[in-house]
């Protein structure tokens, strides 16, 4: 994860200089406060990948005399098939038409998003790793 969580540190680096220049320069708000989203999301990314970095180590792909085969066997948990995200999407989708249709769709998208998105997070809560 070491070669991923400093790409992503590098590109959060550029979001943040970037967005300073543009800030200094224009003044402009909605271009500012589109590249401070950009940085913030690559900078969770990259605090995500440091963070399994430290948890797993260095991986046979960070090392540069690695061999093929030690990144052989069991890489991880890859959950089965699951209809959760699927439900989040459509409770996501409900809750953008209600921004625009009326506050009772908001609603409705809340209920059908909120058991998605738990379904989703918690599916596999006994698996052990």
């Amino acid at each position: 994860m070491k070669a991923e969580a400093w790409l992503f540190t590098g590109t959060a680096l550029f979001f943040g200089a970037t967005t300073a220049v543009y800030w200094w320069f224009s003044r402009e708000p909605a271009g500012t406060a589109a590249l401070c989203v950009s940085f913030v999301m690559a900078s969770l990314v990259a605090a995500y990948l440091w963070r399994q970095y430290r948890r797993g180590g260095a991986r046979p792909e960070d090392r540069g005399g690695a061999e093929i085969r030690e990144a052989g066997g069991r890489r991880g948990f890859f959950p089965a098939r699951s209809h959760f995200p699927a439900l989040a999407a459509a409770g996501t989708a409900l809750i953008g038409l209600g921004v625009v249709q009326g506050l009772w769709l908001c609603l409705i998208g809340f209920g059908v998003l909120l058991p998605g998105v738990l379904g989703f997070a918690f599916q596999n809560l006994g698996h052990e790793d």
